[in-house]
């Protein structure tokens, strides 16, 4: 008897060997695949990354082109601005240079008016 479970007991061994065997190379396995699982999230991680890094710096680019548009577009608005007040004061200088000439005839005009009537009046006067 003694025989006969030594027997089963070396064979039971054998399985108990072999089965480990086998879940040794199981596990194996599956460290390499969890392994190569992670290598391949890493460099998508990495791929990410980078993506991202360069859809910032395109963003920032555009924003830096926009913002430098706008300010040459302000600055040409404000040169606009500055000769659109610099010909309404001309402008308006020559009408009131204008308007001083005019004033300045209207009163010669009305003295020699003034001075013709004196006159005439001298001359009636004269002769009466």
């Amino acid at each position: 008897m003694k025989k006969l479970f030594l027997g089963v007991f070396v064979v039971l061994m054998a399985v108990s060997f072999t089965s480990c065997r086998e879940t040794e190379k199981k596990a194996e396995d599956a460290v390499e695949n969890a392994a190569d699982a992670a290598g391949d999230a890493a460099d998508a991680a990495g791929d990410a990354a980078s993506d991202a890094a360069d859809a910032v710096e395109g963003a920032a680019s555009d924003a830096m082109d926009a913002a430098g548009e706008a300010a040459s577009d302000a600055a040409d608005a404000v040169e606009g601005a500055v000769e659109d007040a610099k010909d309404a004061a001309e402008g308006a200088m020559e009408d009131a240079k204008d308007a001083a000439d005019s004033a300045a005839d209207s009163a010669k005009d009305a003295v020699k008016g003034a001075a013709d009537a004196v006159k005439d009046a001298v001359d009636d006067a004269d002769g009466i």
